[in-house]
């Protein structure tokens, strides 16, 4: 009945998801702030779940990337 969201493909067989918490932990910053930016479409996209959103870890590395990239091209 329930699907496991880790086995929805054999591309993502090993993906780990992170929850909003660990999210945020990340970042150090508080969950709060990491569903604000999901709402304003800011941070890094979540899937949600049930009642659940999970964050796809390949999904926070490209948001990290864009970060990345945008910090570069403003300090070139």
């Amino acid at each position: 009945m329930g699907q496991d969201v880790t086995s929805t493909s054999p591309s993502t067989a090993a993906e780990r998801f992170l929850t909003t918490e660990e999210v945020a932990a990340r970042y150090r910053t508080s969950p709060t702030t990491v569903s604000w930016w999901r709402r304003t479409q800011y941070g890094p996209k979540g899937i949600k779940v049930g009642r659940r959103v999970l964050y796809p870890q390949a999904e926070i590395e490209r948001f990290e990337r864009g970060l990345a990239d945008e910090q570069n091209g403003k300090s070139a």
